[in-house]
């Protein structure tokens, strides 16, 4: 009987290439800048790497197909790469791969990279594909701020908060995540914001502001893993190990009749209870240190609180508020800065929030550092609210 990847599995090393508008720079040189750091985190060389896994959303404005894109940048040894995809949840996916192939015994040391580049399509947003004249109408989409943005109108009506309430509430989610990517040198934007800021700037989709919606960006983050045995074996000390790693995707439940309410994200709350269950955690509220969650809009982060079952329901408004999730909080959210600040390069982003939570494990975090944390959290949603992908992975101390 399957008993799960608990403890079956350590990071080994990771990097992150600074994101950015990296003009100079194409998605080779980045899959390299944070391959680099990995391997030199890792302690091993590139032929000690027997397979990888590639995520990146958009072939076209990236490193095309297959997985050569990644042999070739890092000159791998003739090993198997499997380039995955799966919506802005790519980086996870490659992350899961990599994780399962050392946890079956495939395979003893094991690469997953991510990567997009998007500034140079001159294009503000996610690049948007199309099947043409014969989408079906239940599937055609809207823009992404407009998704969203029917989601905070879902809660607000749901849970009886006031326009103005749910307002601040998310421009705290902004000012909270601002001020932390200003300590976070590969941080796209490393300015603080004011909650006036967010208020009074210009509405993209009732209640989101420019300040609630995150950026695109060039970037890219990579992870090694193996067995705690080996690492051991290699003089490793103060282990990160996975604790959980667990993937949930809609099956039409949201989009095709009304059972859904349209103010949560399901597949959200099935990832997290799969993966608490995997980890052993009975109380995530009092035993989880840290999270990066996909706040691609700050409305997302505030549900996703719920979600994870953190806040209870109806009341994640209140605790973001309160400071809850705050760097002095409870549970300190999206402390490098979060997609508020690095931006969005789809295929990355996974691997990005993992790359904090790993740093944080080890007291490495610099500024950002904080005091003794023991089990880190990532959530990376793709899709929209009501057609999605969501990845939960939870990491500690071996």
């Amino acid at each position: 009987m399957a008993t799960g990847i608990k403890d079956k599995v350590v990071i080994l090393g990771m990097g992150c290439s600074k994101f950015g508008e990296r003009w100079n720079m194409g998605a080779e040189e980045l899959m390299v800048e944070a391959a680099q750091e990995a391997l030199g985190d890792a302690g091993v060389g590139i032929n000690d790497i027997q397979a990888a896994w590639l995520s990146t959303h958009v072939e076209e404005q990236s490193v095309g197909k297959g997985g050569t894109p990644l042999s070739v940048a890092l000159r791998l040894p003739n090993i198997p790469v499997t380039r995955v995809e799966n919506f802005c949840a790519s980086g996870s996916e490659a992350f899961r791969g990599a994780v399962y192939a050392v946890a079956a015994g495939a395979c003893d040391i094991a690469l997953a990279l991510g990567v997009e580049k998007l500034k140079d399509t001159g294009y503000g947003g996610l690049p948007v594909g199309s099947p043409g004249t014969l989408t079906p109408q239940w599937a055609a989409n809207g823009s992404a701020p407009g998704n969203f943005a029917q989601l905070a109108s879902a809660y607000r009506a749901k849970y009886g908060v006031s326009r103005e309430d749910l307002k601040r509430a998310i421009a705290h989610v902004s000012v909270k995540s601002h001020a932390n990517g200003a300590k976070n040198p590969k941080a796209h934007l490393q300015k603080p914001i004011t909650e006036e800021m967010c208020l009074n700037a210009p509405m993209i989709a009732e209640p989101l502001g420019l300040f609630d919606c995150c950026g695109v960006s060039d970037g890219a983050a990579c992870a090694i893993v193996t067995t705690p045995e080996i690492a051991r074996a290699m003089g490793k000390k103060n282990l990160v190990a996975v604790k959980a790693l667990q993937l949930a995707l809609s099956n039409g439940l949201e989009s095709q009749h009304n059972s859904w309410d349209g103010s949560y994200f399901h597949t959200a709350r099935i990832a997290a209870r799969r993966a608490y269950d995997e980890a052993g955690i009975r109380n995530p509220r009092e035993e989880i240190s840290m999270m990066e969650v996909h706040d691609c809009f700050s409305i997302t982060e505030l549900v996703t609180m719920e979600d994870l079952y953190i806040s209870r329901q109806g009341e994640g408004w209140k605790d973001v508020m309160d400071g809850f999730y705050d760097a002095d909080g409870q549970v300190p959210c999206q402390i490098d800065g979060g997609l508020k600040c690095f931006g969005h390069p789809i295929g990355a982003s996974g691997l990005r929030m993992l790359y904090e939570m790993y740093l944080q494990l080890q007291g490495r975090a610099g500024a950002r550092q904080l005091k003794n944390p023991k089990i880190g959290l990532t959530h990376n949603l793709g899709g929209s609210p009501s057609m999605n992908v969501c990845s939960v992975a939870i990491i500690g101390q071996a």
